[in-house]
């Protein structure tokens, strides 16, 4: 919390304090924070501005006339593990009756406010006079109500959060917190986790670097990013990427360990590249002439059988190169067309294109083609439909992709969505779904729907409720603009989703 000192109060009449003024002055140069003065009988003398303001008042009368009065003014709570926490008095009680605080943290807001307003630390003292005896009590008061705050969010967020992560206490290198999500990845629950060591639970088991890593550890510096090998409770390991940033938490030194899995990674790198094998194969065996180039300068990255069989050209010829050096069209100015319709709206229908074949010949073609993104490359797909055979073809190419293609995943989703908007039939209305940008859940009910599961047999294969089944189909009927099952099965189909 932000203080700004307040205007100077009145000085208050000496002749009312028991206190010697060279005692005043020793209070009012040692001291920067909160300060209340009280006197033998417990009655509140004097605060400084930053006291006043500490507690929300302009006056000291607003603290109260003594330490019963204030502690019937302000709720107390003392914070855990704080010297008197189950004492119930509050601190300017404590004070008058001998009981003296040191480094004490305490919670305080006005009475009847259900949320702490301030966090403080408090410290007292007592001034004697010259024969020793008491003769009047200090409160000092230092405000680490932002800090408090600042560490109640990241608690919250660490909670929240569903990247895995732990905290480990670098003085005696246990663990003071685990997350969720670190609980989800692992298979341990918390209390198995906190309070052990590291070397009960060894986060840097099997790590590529693990005498640099525990190097760092010990020496409460960064932890580089490293695979390791986490043993888990129940039996087994997991393959995951671990990294360590030191951080304090309260007054503690710890170190957050995060983890990303890399068990899911693989199986993620090894579903795309059979996915890729597969858009190949699903590719090379489309009837039509076809084509993906990078969308710069048309450069051409793959070409499949069709293509080779109707122009002559073999894919060694032409792979490599661009549209103006093979050249691909018979007809320049068309082909800038085409270029100008994808710069504009990301896509061409039925453009009427002539093909050049190897001999110089032209094919008449009407091409579509489609923006897409592979491998983090911006790409065209571009299908050449020999006029004579348009309408044959049209659906071939779909049903070609879509029976090799049963288990598709991101990459030739892209693909298959595009070229189920190019058999579309024109003027036919396009939402603008894709199965690549629905949620995993949506893309799951979606399958078992084709698979002509009813609703309960969908909710007890996902563990879900019929209600949230329903609410899944509904919004996949508003999203695909479709009104009955059947249709959506065939919409799903039409992008190569078999069920």
């Amino acid at each position: 919390m932000t203080r700004t000192a307040p205007a100077p109060l009145p000085h208050a009449d000496p002749s009312h304090l028991k206190t010697k003024s060279r005692h005043l002055r020793e209070i009012v140069a040692a001291f920067s924070d909160g300060v209340i003065l009280l006197d033998t009988h417990r009655r509140i003398l004097w605060a400084n501005p930053y006291a006043l303001q500490m507690h929300g008042v302009e006056t000291v009368e607003a603290l109260g006339a003594d330490a019963a009065d204030y502690a019937a003014r302000f709720d107390i709570r003392y914070r855990s593990g704080s010297p008197g926490a189950a004492d119930g008095r509050s601190p300017l009680e404590r004070l008058v009756s001998g009981d003296p605080l040191d480094e004490t943290l305490i919670d305080v807001n006005p009475h009847g406010s259900q949320k702490p307003h301030w966090t403080y630390r408090v410290r007292s003292l007592v001034l004697r006079d010259d024969d020793g005896r008491a003769e009047s009590f200090v409160l000092i008061l230092d405000d680490e109500t932002e800090r408090y705050d600042a560490e109640a969010r990241f608690e919250q967020f660490f909670r929240a959060n569903p990247a895995p992560a732990a905290i480990l206490r670098l003085d005696d290198l246990r663990f003071l917190r685990v997350n969720s999500g670190f609980c989800e990845m692992t298979g341990y629950d918390e209390d198995e986790v906190v309070g052990r060591s590291i070397y009960e639970v060894d986060v840097l088991e099997g790590a590529a670097r693990r005498e640099l890593a525990i190097e760092r550890l010990k020496a409460g510096r960064t932890i580089p990013q490293m695979e390791a090998l986490l043993q888990l409770p129940r039996g087994g390991d997991k393959g995951v990427i671990v990294a360590g940033q030191p951080i304090a938490v309260g007054d503690t030194n710890c170190m957050l360990f995060t983890f990303a899995d890399l068990d899911d990674r693989r199986q993620a790198e090894a579903a795309l590249k059979e996915s890729e094998a597969r858009f190949e194969i699903a590719f090379r065996l489309a009837p039509a002439p076809s084509l993906v180039c990078l969308r710069e300068r048309c450069n051409i990255l793959l070409v499949n059988a069709a293509f080779e069989q109707e122009t002559g050209f073999t894919a060694r010829e032409v792979i490599g190169k661009d549209a103006v050096e093979l050249p691909l069209w018979a007809n320049a100015s068309t082909g800038a067309e085409l270029e100008a319709q994808l710069k504009r709206d990301g896509r061409a229908r039925g453009l009427a294109l002539p093909l050049r074949t190897k001999a110089g010949a032209a094919l008449d073609c009407l091409v579509s083609a489609e923006a897409v993104e592979i491998n983090g490359k911006r790409c065209v797909l571009i299908v050449a439909q020999q006029t004579a055979e348009r309408n044959r073809s049209h659906s071939e190419i779909a049903q070609a992709i879509a029976a090799v293609m049963q288990d598709t995943d991101w990459f030739t989703g892209v693909v298959l969505d595009k070229l189920a908007r190019m058999r579309r039939p024109e003027g036919e209305r396009d939402h603008g779904v894709a199965l690549t940008d629905m949620p995993p859940r949506a893309r799951e009910v979606l399958t078992l729907v084709c698979q002509g599961l009813d609703d309960a047999t969908i909710a007890a294969k996902l563990d879900i409720s019929r209600n949230t089944v329903r609410n899944h189909v509904t919004s996949l009927f508003k999203k695909t603009g479709v009104s009955s099952r059947a249709k959506l099965v065939v919409w799903a189909r039409e992008r190569g989703l078999m069920g």
